[in-house]
């Protein structure tokens, strides 16, 4: 009967803890959608009801993403999404824009043949989607290709640091990445990342991806 009790708390955290993975998810998802904006208050109560969850998953899961920079807590107050300040957002792209660089340089040296196919696929998709007017398709798009590349150079810890300062990051997005101008631009860049990539090029690539995250700065000070 002890044994058993044991097997079922297991089964029941591990249950929990699936729960809160799927809450936080599915909150970063709005926060970085826009779909609660910058300095809003996460109502506890709503937020469970509209996901069909008790309170304490949705407490957990904003813990979470406080730890990842999406959240702040104000003493007796709650739980707000994180303003950032443009001096905040200006250092993340600076410290972005170096590491991005050293991946960039790395995948030169390192990427597979499929990783390049996957790198030039991604390209091909956020044409289709700025031909289509899909902005949120192409943000999608944008992330995952990053997430390909910082794959693809092997570096596993500077590829968590990218990771990290990329969600804070993500709160200006719908200020930097908005409009079609803006999004050709931004995917000229990343053909340009991926054809020093696929020569093998590895200081043109250095330079191509730190120069991409210093434009998204440019582009963040002429929407000021």
């Amino acid at each position: 009967m002890e044994m058993s009790n044991n097997i079922r708390q297991s089964i029941q955290r591990l249950q929990q803890r699936s729960l809160v993975l799927e809450v936080r998810d599915e909150l970063e998802r709005m926060i970085l959608l826009g779909e609660v904006a910058q300095g809003e208050r996460l109502n506890e109560i709503s937020l469970a009801e509209k996901l069909g969850v008790s309170r304490g998953p949705v407490r957990e899961a904003a813990r979470s993403l406080e730890r990842e920079g999406l959240v702040v807590t104000v003493a007796n107050q709650g739980v707000y999404v994180r303003k950032l300040s443009v001096e905040d957002a200006l250092e993340l792209y600076d410290l972005r824009a170096m590491i991005a660089g050293y991946l960039c340089a790395a995948a030169a040296e390192t990427a597979s043949a499929e990783a390049k196919a996957d790198m030039r696929t991604f390209v091909l998709q956020m044409d289709d989607a700025i031909k289509t007017g899909d902005e949120q398709a192409y943000f999608t798009l944008n992330l995952d290709f990053h997430d390909c590349v910082a794959a693809a150079s092997g570096s596993v810890r500077a590829t968590a640091l990218y990771g990290s300062l990329g969600k804070e990051v993500r709160l200006m997005r719908l200020r930097v990445l908005s409009g079609e101008s803006a999004l050709k631009r931004s995917n000229i860049e990343h053909d340009q990342i991926v054809t020093a990539i696929e020569n093998g090029d590895v200081e043109t690539a250095r330079s191509a991806g730190a120069q991409h995250h210093l434009n998204g700065k440019k582009r963040l000070l002429e929407t000021l």
